[in-house]
């Protein structure tokens, strides 16, 4: 395997997008979905009776034109495209999808000296899930559920042939939504478990910074170059990662500490909770790959695992803010996101504005449920009740996302 030219291939990934408008964690987390679609399921991890495989699904959610999501993912599909990668396209039916995966299987070795195994391995790339997964889709949704811990045998029948299987099933999604579409699209029994318990909603309100004239620079040109180059040898990865003694102890410690300390008390993520270190797991092999090829995962992945899963659920929970069983979520997730671009705002403003949709009451019933999150806090300007938001850092606490490495 040849040289690398980069020291950490995510970490120039975040480099060449600098001068980019989405938020610098959407970038990020479209760069740990490149990584994972290269891996496939040639690669994985042996945790005593359990087999992690670096697949992810992420979903990346920010209200309708704002975060410029289409054009993070954007970024990500352009070199894969280029390398290749086997994807599925973006508005497709059950049994099209299935087919698109049973003919993505490949024969490949499990590593050196070891024995050939077919594998599945497809990336759907959806830059608007919602159109992908339908309404209410609860047999795509099922078999997305039952891809994620890629069995190694997966039955299905046909309508005329019969009953077929799939040999070695690995499925990763990177996909693009906003906070009323998962409403439409994502059944509320479905919020919490099965399904969106395997996803990590990445979460901004707007766009990292506003940049009028984004043309590459030659250094940037260079740059791309030499990500593309990496990328193809970090797809020639394959067989076990390993752990060494130091992170075995920092992850028992870990687990342990997690179990008592959930990100957020939320009913929707409880499945996802359960779930947190299977994340983790898969994420240490993806920085792992990102900057070597030893394929020996060390305490420097699972810390930067942790921080950036950590990072991402402060944010996780507005993800859902249009999902409830109230009528009146949407207008829930409408203040809030009003609240936050212009962080105070006049209580008689908001009476103004949802006269047509709610009576005086029920507002004031959701102004205090958002002082009750700790979302906003209520003052006063001279002789005006208002409402101030509350930023996640504080809400929530924490570095900023900048010390993310």
């Amino acid at each position: 395997m040849k040289k690398r030219q980069l020291d950490d291939w995510l970490d120039a990934y975040l480099e060449f997008n600098a001068n980019t408008e989405p938020p610098v964690m959407f970038h990020r987390w479209v760069g740990l979905s490149v990584i994972a679609s290269v891996l496939q399921r040639k690669c994985y991890l042996e945790w005593g009776t359990i087999t992690f495989y670096p697949n992810l699904y992420v979903v990346l959610v920010a209200p309708s034109g704002k975060a410029r999501k289409g054009t993070a993912m954007g970024v990500g599909l352009q070199m894969l495209e280029k390398l290749g990668v086997k994807l599925a396209a973006e508005s497709i039916t059950r049994e099209a999808l299935i087919r698109e995966l049973a003919n993505a299987t490949n024969m490949e070795p499990t590593g050196i000296g070891e024995k050939v195994i077919p594998h599945s391995s497809l990336t759907i790339f959806s830059p608007e899930l919602t159109v992908f997964l339908g309404h209410n889709n609860f047999q795509l949704m099922s078999d997305l559920t039952d891809w994620y811990d890629c069995r190694t045998r997966w039955v299905y029948r046909t309508k005329n042939v019969g009953t077929d299987e799939i040999m070695g099933v690995w499925v990763n999604l990177i996909g693009a939504t906003t906070p009323s579409l998962i409403n439409t699209a994502l059944p509320m029994d479905a919020i919490g478990g099965g399904l969106t318990s395997r996803m990590i909603f990445v979460f901004e309100q707007n766009k990292g910074k506003i940049v009028p004239a984004p043309m590459l620079s030659d250094k940037e040109r260079v740059l791309h170059s030499k990500l593309i180059q990496d990328l193809e040898q970090i797809r020639l990865l394959e067989g076990r990662f390993r752990v060494n003694k130091e992170f075995v102890d920092m992850w028992v410690d870990w687990y342990h500490k997690q179990e008592h300390n959930p990100p957020f008390n939320d009913v929707r993520f409880s499945g996802y909770i359960e779930r947190r270190p299977n994340h983790v797991m898969k994420l240490c092999q993806i920085l792992n790959a990102s900057r070597t090829t030893d394929m020996v995962i060390t305490t420097e992945d699972l810390e930067r695992a942790i921080k950036i899963l950590t990072m991402t659920e402060r944010k996780m929970p507005m993800a859902f803010s249009g999902v409830g069983r109230l009528g009146y979520a949407d207008i829930i997730s409408d203040i809030i996101e009003h609240l936050y671009k212009n962080k105070t705002v006049k209580i008689s403003e908001l009476m103004t504005l949802y006269a047509a949709d709610v009576d005086p009451k029920l507002l004031h019933s959701i102004i205090e449920s958002l002082v009750i999150r700790k979302v906003a806090q209520p003052g006063m300007i001279g002789e005006e009740q208002v409402l101030r938001y509350i930023p996640e850092a504080k809400r929530i606490g924490g570095s900023d996302d900048a010390e993310i490495s």
